[in-house]
């Protein structure tokens, strides 16, 4: 399979929030965006120079500790397991912001570096001030933006349990996506150790070794690709797979989360970690039941399953009070203390 000739990501360009939010969004596709963030400050800076934009970084104070991570040369970029899926290939530390910064500059230049990353910092608390410079109306301002700086990278196809919406200011970046249906060709790794905290494909998406991954084969008819340079913007949906390649050896990526579910009600995620413990070994007559179950209570493939009660008499099953998800909430924390 060629694999330069994937489905391009679809694009847009001067994209308003409200064309976002009707037109867009509700296709529960990838999108691009290009240009929505030319105009930041960040990104004028960037595109100017690295060093332009680490000195317009440093305005903001980078004296503060950060986590990183640091993986030797021979990793060629790509943050991921040892052979053995035994641990992860790279290092975690900790460094000051501004020695970090120091480092991708110096590094520039070196035909073999380490790859270095900080990832997923609130950006309020790494550079305050930096987010009343560089805004975008596309997210509520309820939404904290996230900073991802490093050299040239790579992070194996993930998702995210939100709504995604990325900004390169520095670089470029490549993205490979895939909906959430091709799980079961993208060969998951583990749920203990994972590189990015949700699980990972194990399949080298640069290099695809289709005699170990036959069904990866599929999972790319469906991918969808795009590089994205500064200034342009991605949606991501919700559990869409996605595959970044950093590109540059100066990086800089601001995301923004956001998932509209009644955060009251729990984490999905940890509803099927559960699932995993409780009903994965049952014999497979009872999981089939379980299945039925699950499919007629909760994904409501029958159609509402209490529609023929009361309002009053519904519970749970109807639309919950709070107090009546707290008194869940206190009869599952006693369910797992007994486990």
């Amino acid at each position: 399979m060629d694999l330069d000739k994937l489905r391009p990501i679809a694009e847009y360009t001067g994209v308003t929030q409200a064309e976002f939010r009707e037109n867009i969004r509700p296709l529960g596709q990838p999108a691009v965006l290009r240009g929505v963030a030319a105009e930041w400050p960040a990104v004028v800076a960037a595109q100017r120079s690295d060093e332009k934009l680490i000195a317009y970084l440093r305005r903001f104070g980078v004296g503060r500790p950060v986590a990183a991570i640091v993986g030797a040369p021979d990793i060629d970029g790509r943050f991921f397991y040892t052979d053995d899926f035994r641990a992860l290939n790279f290092q975690r530390g900790m460094s000051t912001l501004d020695s970090f910064l120091d480092r991708l500059l110096r590094d520039r230049e070196n035909p073999r570096p380490y790859a270095i990353a900080v990832q997923s910092e609130e950006v309020p608390a790494l550079l305050p001030g930096f987010e009343n410079e560089n805004r975008t109306d596309l997210v509520g301002t309820n939404v904290t933006p996230r900073a991802w700086i490093g050299n040239r990278i790579r992070v194996a196809p993930h998702y995210d349990l939100m709504e995604n919406i990325g900004i390169v200011v520095a670089g470029r970046r490549h993205f490979t996506l895939f909906p959430p249906d091709q799980l079961k060709n993208l060969y998951v790794g583990p749920f203990e150790l994972t590189p990015a905290g949700t699980p990972v494909s194990v399949v080298d998406t640069r290099n695809p070794d289709f005699e170990r991954f036959p069904r990866f084969a599929e999972a790319l008819k469906w991918a969808q690709v795009a590089e994205l340079g500064p200034g342009d913007a991605i949606y991501i949906p919700f559990h869409w797979w996605h595959g970044i390649d950093s590109l540059e050896p100066v990086n800089l990526f601001v995301n923004y989360w956001w998932n509209d579910a009644r955060s009251s009600t729990g984490n999905p995620y940890d509803a099927l970690l559960h699932a995993l413990y409780a009903i994965k070994r049952l014999p497979a007559e009872q999981r089939a039941v379980w299945r039925i179950d699950f499919d007629h209570y909760v994904f409501a493939l029958d159609g509402d399953p209490v529609d023929h009660l009361p309002e009053h008499a519904r519970g749970v099953l109807g639309k919950p009070t709070e107090e009546q998800l707290g008194r869940m909430r206190a009869t599952l924390r006693q369910v797992l203390n007994k486990t």
